[in-house]
């Protein structure tokens, strides 16, 4: 099968939506080989029943390590990136894994939800306090005019998993610019500078951590490397980065995109104002219909094994898209239609063994995220219109870099204050 003369997916149309071109595809054939950067060719795994298979499939490893070890590659990507969970096949795979899910379970995402709502109601006051405080006259953009993405939807869950790993709040601002820059469709000297200053930055915390513990999750990993020789040093530094980005980046989107369709759903946004408890079911149907994540991690077949029909050969690479399969008309009638409540099955937040570890927490987030914003500022609108919603240049991530909005009149219940906690 020839592959496409260009790369679908280098686009900036493709960033700005992906889903025609993913439906193209799809049309074709559920797997579709595809030309890749540098003349290579990749396949793209774009139906339902073939991407589900695809990413429970052993046959597929995503020991980035191994396929590269005899594959000579002019990048400088630092090894606590290149080499996270996510590019570990068992054993090693479930071992790193179980260190770190105990933080991660419905359990104890419950007992940090208070602190969630916590954090969100206070993004919400600044978020009106920054507005009311902007100039207004013809010369000015006036109150009501608030990049979404920066002012919430980004600092939210930055703060919560900061709050988890113990990243003290100053530093944040710089993590979250490196994480950024490890997904921007950059040059690559880009990419491998953010990947050193994080794990730079993050092996210099453990050693902070080390000497002086706290009630946090890096702690308790330091304690699992040093007390029962569970995690190699370079383990340690590799899971504390993979955790930090993984852990806010996708939720930012999730919040952004859901966001951007009740912005232009009178409808939807007023019943689930009117009824909270529509609210888990809303979340579901937004990580569907605009899945945080176009395209998975890398992945290549060990063996050759056929997929929706085509020979895979071994060494291949194959890319699965959940954002195609969350939209395969063959699972989810009328795909592009956000419907919450209908049957779910998404592929947001992956399947099998990699199946996303933070998926309880990025869903309580959201939840929380979209009942404060609803409730706070009911009056909110678009600045704008959908085309002139900037995106971010990237082919796994997908999510607005800016969402201007109008915060609208102050009508929402009041927001009470709270003393600092110390925290």
């Amino acid at each position: 099968m020839r592959p496409n003369a260009n790369s679908p997916m280098d686009s900036a149309e493709f960033s700005r939506n992906p889903y025609p071109t993913l439906a193209a595809l799809r049309r074709r054939g559920p797997v579709q080989r595809v030309r890749a950067s540098e003349g290579r060719t990749t396949w793209i795994v774009t139906g339902w029943p073939e991407a589900r298979a695809a990413l429970a499939d052993a046959r597929l490893s995503k020991d980035t390590g191994r396929y590269f070890a005899d594959r000579p590659s002019a990048r400088n990507l630092a090894p606590a990136v290149s080499r996270t969970m996510l590019a570990t096949d068992p054993p090693d795979h479930g071992r790193l894994r179980r260190l770190a899910m105990t933080a991660f379970t419905p359990a104890a995402v419950a007992r940090i939800e208070p602190r969630i709502h916590e954090i969100a109601q206070q993004l919400a006051r600044h978020m009106r306090a920054r507005d009311a405080s902007r100039p207004t006259g013809p010369d000015a953009a006036g109150p009501g005019c608030t990049d979404l993405v920066e002012e919430f939807a980004a600092p939210l869950p930055i703060a919560v998993i900061s709050e988890l790993l113990g990243v003290p709040e100053g530093d944040r601002t710089a993590v979250r610019h490196w994480s950024h820059d490890l997904f921007a469709a950059a040059a690559p000297d880009t990419v491998d500078r953010a990947s050193h200053a994080i794990s730079d930055y993050m092996t210099e915390l453990i050693a902070q951590r080390r000497a002086a513990p706290g009630d946090d999750l890096l702690s308790a990993l330091i304690a699992a490397r040093d007390a029962q020789d569970r995690l190699t040093e370079p383990e340690l530094v590799s899971l504390a980065v993979l955790l930090v980005v993984a852990g806010h980046e996708t939720t930012t989107h999730l919040i952004s995109n859901g966001m951007l369709v009740l912005l232009h759903d009178d409808a939807l946004r007023a019943r689930l104002r009117a009824d909270a408890t529509l609210l888990p079911a809303a979340v579901e149907e937004f990580l569907r219909h605009d899945s945080p994540v176009t395209t998975a991690t890398f992945r290549y077949a060990t063996v050759p094994f056929t997929l929706g029909g085509v020979r895979i050969a071994a060494g291949d690479v194959v890319l699965v898209s959940p954002g195609a399969a969350n939209r395969d008309p063959a699972r989810f009638a009328e795909p592009d239609a956000v419907r919450p409540g209908r049957a779910t099955g998404h592929l947001a937040f992956g399947h099998g063994p990699h199946h996303c570890l933070g998926a309880p927490l990025a869903r309580v987030e959201a939840r929380i995220a979209f009942g404060v914003l609803l409730d706070r500022f009911p009056g909110m609108r678009p600045a704008g219109t959908l085309d002139d919603v900037t995106w971010r240049r990237t082919r796994l991530m997908r999510g607005p870099a800016r969402l201007p909005v109008a915060l609208g009149p102050d009508v929402g219940p009041a927001i009470p204050e709270r003393r600092d906690s110390g925290r």
